[in-house]
Protein backbone atom coordinates (compact mmCIF):
# COMPACT_ATOMS: atom_id res chain seq x y z
CA UNK A 1 0.00 0.00 0.00
CA UNK A 2 2.81 2.43 0.92
CA UNK A 3 4.59 1.91 -2.40
CA UNK A 4 1.33 2.35 -4.33
CA UNK A 5 0.68 5.61 -2.49
CA UNK A 6 4.18 6.83 -3.30
CA UNK A 7 3.68 6.09 -6.99
CA UNK A 8 0.38 7.98 -7.00
CA UNK A 9 1.95 10.99 -5.33
CA UNK A 10 4.83 10.98 -7.82
CA UNK A 11 2.34 10.96 -10.68
CA UNK A 12 0.39 13.88 -9.20
CA UNK A 13 3.47 16.03 -8.60
CA UNK A 14 3.49 17.08 -12.25
CA UNK A 15 0.42 19.21 -11.54
CA UNK A 16 2.13 20.93 -8.61
CA UNK A 17 4.24 23.51 -10.42
CA UNK A 18 4.83 26.92 -8.88
CA UNK A 19 3.54 28.05 -5.51
CA UNK A 20 0.90 25.92 -3.86
CA UNK A 21 -0.80 24.45 -0.83
CA UNK A 22 -0.92 20.97 0.66
CA UNK A 23 -4.09 20.96 2.74
CA UNK A 24 -4.30 18.30 5.44
CA UNK A 25 -0.70 17.28 4.72
CA UNK A 26 -0.28 15.08 7.81
CA UNK A 27 3.44 15.72 8.11
CA UNK A 28 4.27 14.61 4.55
CA UNK A 29 3.75 17.37 1.93
CA UNK A 30 3.44 16.58 -1.77
CA UNK A 31 6.49 18.83 -2.35
CA UNK A 32 8.98 20.27 0.16
CA UNK A 33 8.12 23.76 -1.13
CA UNK A 34 4.35 23.38 -0.59
CA UNK A 35 2.74 25.56 2.07
CA UNK A 36 1.46 23.04 4.59
CA UNK A 37 -1.96 23.47 6.21
CA UNK A 38 -3.58 21.28 8.84
CA UNK A 39 -5.38 21.52 12.14
CA UNK A 40 -2.99 22.76 14.86
CA UNK A 41 -2.82 19.23 16.31
CA UNK A 42 -3.43 16.69 13.50
CA UNK A 43 -5.15 13.50 14.68
CA UNK A 44 -2.81 11.46 12.49
CA UNK A 45 0.63 12.06 10.98
CA UNK A 46 2.66 10.17 8.39
CA UNK A 47 5.77 12.36 8.46
CA UNK A 48 7.60 15.03 10.42
CA UNK A 49 7.69 17.98 8.01
CA UNK A 50 6.75 21.17 9.90
CA UNK A 51 3.27 22.66 9.86
CA UNK A 52 3.24 26.13 8.28
CA UNK A 53 -0.36 27.16 8.94
CA UNK A 54 -2.68 25.68 11.54
CA UNK A 55 -6.38 26.28 11.15
CA UNK A 56 -9.61 25.33 9.40
CA UNK A 57 -9.23 24.06 5.82
CA UNK A 58 -12.70 25.43 5.06
CA UNK A 59 -11.48 29.01 5.53
CA UNK A 60 -8.22 29.89 3.78
CA UNK A 61 -8.28 33.45 5.11
CA UNK A 62 -4.51 33.68 4.83
CA UNK A 63 -4.76 33.97 1.04
CA UNK A 64 -6.34 36.43 -1.35
CA UNK A 65 -8.25 35.27 -4.42
CA UNK A 66 -6.16 33.72 -7.20
CA UNK A 67 -2.78 33.64 -5.49
CA UNK A 68 -1.84 29.94 -5.76
CA UNK A 69 -0.68 27.83 -8.70
CA UNK A 70 -1.99 24.60 -7.18
CA UNK A 71 -3.96 23.20 -4.26
CA UNK A 72 -3.26 19.59 -3.31
CA UNK A 73 -5.20 17.61 -0.73
CA UNK A 74 -4.88 13.95 0.22
CA UNK A 75 -7.53 12.07 2.21
CA UNK A 76 -9.20 15.10 3.78
CA UNK A 77 -12.28 16.11 1.79
CA UNK A 78 -14.18 13.03 2.99
CA UNK A 79 -13.88 14.28 6.59
CA UNK A 80 -16.35 17.12 6.00
CA UNK A 81 -20.14 16.59 6.07
CA UNK A 82 -21.85 16.23 2.69
CA UNK A 83 -23.52 19.63 2.97
CA UNK A 84 -20.08 21.26 3.22
CA UNK A 85 -18.34 19.58 0.27
CA UNK A 86 -19.24 22.25 -2.27
CA UNK A 87 -18.30 25.08 0.10
CA UNK A 88 -14.90 23.52 0.78
CA UNK A 89 -14.16 23.01 -2.92
CA UNK A 90 -15.34 26.54 -3.69
CA UNK A 91 -12.92 27.92 -1.09
CA UNK A 92 -10.00 25.87 -2.41
CA UNK A 93 -10.75 27.00 -5.96
CA UNK A 94 -11.05 30.62 -4.83
CA UNK A 95 -7.33 30.86 -4.03
CA UNK A 96 -6.27 29.25 -7.32
CA UNK A 97 -5.04 31.37 -10.20
CA UNK A 98 -6.70 30.87 -13.57
CA UNK A 99 -4.69 28.02 -15.08
CA UNK A 100 -3.95 26.52 -11.66
CA UNK A 101 -4.75 22.95 -10.62
CA UNK A 102 -6.85 21.47 -7.83
CA UNK A 103 -5.48 17.99 -7.11
CA UNK A 104 -7.45 15.54 -4.98
CA UNK A 105 -6.32 12.11 -3.80
CA UNK A 106 -9.06 10.56 -1.69
CA UNK A 107 -10.63 7.24 -0.66
CA UNK A 108 -13.48 5.44 -2.34
CA UNK A 109 -15.42 5.02 0.90
CA UNK A 110 -17.11 1.68 0.18
CA UNK A 111 -13.86 0.13 -1.04
CA UNK A 112 -11.99 1.60 1.95
CA UNK A 113 -14.49 0.11 4.41
CA UNK A 114 -14.21 -3.31 2.78
CA UNK A 115 -10.40 -3.03 2.82
CA UNK A 116 -10.40 -2.25 6.55
CA UNK A 117 -12.72 -5.17 7.26
CA UNK A 118 -10.78 -7.66 5.13
CA UNK A 119 -7.31 -6.61 6.30
CA UNK A 120 -7.89 -5.72 9.93
CA UNK A 121 -6.97 -2.08 9.30
CA UNK A 122 -8.36 0.43 11.78
CA UNK A 123 -11.24 2.37 10.22
CA UNK A 124 -10.97 6.16 10.19
CA UNK A 125 -14.02 7.38 12.09
CA UNK A 126 -13.49 10.93 10.77
CA UNK A 127 -15.02 9.91 7.43
CA UNK A 128 -18.44 11.50 7.07
CA UNK A 129 -19.87 10.46 3.67
CA UNK A 130 -20.86 6.87 2.93
CA UNK A 131 -21.19 7.53 -0.81
CA UNK A 132 -17.86 9.37 -1.08
CA UNK A 133 -15.81 8.53 -4.16
CA UNK A 134 -14.89 9.82 -7.60
CA UNK A 135 -18.50 9.96 -8.85
CA UNK A 136 -19.59 11.83 -5.72
CA UNK A 137 -16.86 14.47 -6.11
CA UNK A 138 -17.52 14.85 -9.84
CA UNK A 139 -21.19 15.37 -9.05
CA UNK A 140 -20.34 18.24 -6.71
CA UNK A 141 -17.90 19.75 -9.19
CA UNK A 142 -20.66 20.00 -11.80
CA UNK A 143 -21.86 23.06 -9.90
CA UNK A 144 -18.77 24.94 -11.11
CA UNK A 145 -18.54 26.44 -14.58
CA UNK A 146 -14.95 27.67 -14.21
CA UNK A 147 -13.07 24.35 -14.24
CA UNK A 148 -12.22 21.51 -16.58
CA UNK A 149 -11.09 18.00 -15.65
CA UNK A 150 -7.56 17.18 -16.83
CA UNK A 151 -7.03 13.84 -15.07
CA UNK A 152 -9.08 11.27 -13.21
CA UNK A 153 -8.57 7.68 -12.11
CA UNK A 154 -11.28 5.73 -10.23
CA UNK A 155 -8.99 3.38 -8.29
CA UNK A 156 -5.23 3.90 -8.17
CA UNK A 157 -4.30 1.82 -5.13
CA UNK A 158 -6.12 -0.39 -2.63
CA UNK A 159 -8.94 2.13 -2.09
CA UNK A 160 -8.09 5.62 -3.42
CA UNK A 161 -9.01 7.69 -6.47
CA UNK A 162 -7.49 10.75 -8.13
CA UNK A 163 -9.00 13.76 -9.83
CA UNK A 164 -7.30 16.92 -11.11
CA UNK A 165 -9.20 19.94 -12.39
CA UNK A 166 -7.86 23.10 -13.97
CA UNK A 167 -9.32 26.52 -13.20
CA UNK A 168 -10.18 28.13 -16.54
CA UNK A 169 -11.92 31.35 -15.47
CA UNK A 170 -12.75 33.50 -12.47
CA UNK A 171 -16.44 32.56 -12.44
CA UNK A 172 -17.43 30.07 -9.74
CA UNK A 173 -20.69 28.70 -11.07
CA UNK A 174 -22.99 31.47 -9.88
CA UNK A 175 -23.94 32.07 -13.51
CA UNK A 176 -25.58 28.66 -13.88
CA UNK A 177 -29.34 28.77 -14.49
CA UNK A 178 -31.32 28.67 -11.27
CA UNK A 179 -33.23 25.53 -12.33
CA UNK A 180 -29.97 23.71 -13.07
CA UNK A 181 -28.52 24.67 -9.69
CA UNK A 182 -31.75 23.52 -8.01
CA UNK A 183 -31.58 20.12 -9.74
CA UNK A 184 -27.91 19.68 -8.75
CA UNK A 185 -28.73 20.53 -5.14
CA UNK A 186 -31.69 18.13 -5.19
CA UNK A 187 -29.50 15.30 -6.56
CA UNK A 188 -26.87 15.86 -3.87
CA UNK A 189 -29.56 15.92 -1.16
CA UNK A 190 -30.99 12.63 -2.42
CA UNK A 191 -27.51 11.06 -2.38
CA UNK A 192 -26.95 12.27 1.17
CA UNK A 193 -30.29 10.89 2.41
CA UNK A 194 -29.96 7.51 0.67
CA UNK A 195 -28.05 5.77 3.53
CA UNK A 196 -30.65 6.90 6.08
CA UNK A 197 -33.50 5.67 3.85
CA UNK A 198 -31.87 2.23 3.65
CA UNK A 199 -31.48 2.08 7.44
CA UNK A 200 -35.10 3.11 7.99
CA UNK A 201 -36.30 0.48 5.52
CA UNK A 202 -34.25 -2.12 7.36
CA UNK A 203 -35.77 -1.16 10.69
CA UNK A 204 -39.29 -1.32 9.25
CA UNK A 205 -38.64 -4.75 7.71
CA UNK A 206 -37.40 -6.02 11.09
CA UNK A 207 -40.53 -4.66 12.75
CA UNK A 208 -38.63 -2.30 15.04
Amino acid sequence: MASETSLCRERLKRYCAGYGLDIGYGGDPILPSAITIDVPKPYKTVGDAPLNLGGDARKLYWFRDETMDYVFSSHLLEDFPADETEHVLREWLRVLKVGGHLILYCPVEKVYRAHCKDNGQEYNLAHKIEEFGLDYVKGVLRAFDNIEAVHEAPLVDAYSFEIVVKKISKSCGHGLPLLMRYRMMKDRLKAGLRPYKRRLTGLINRGV
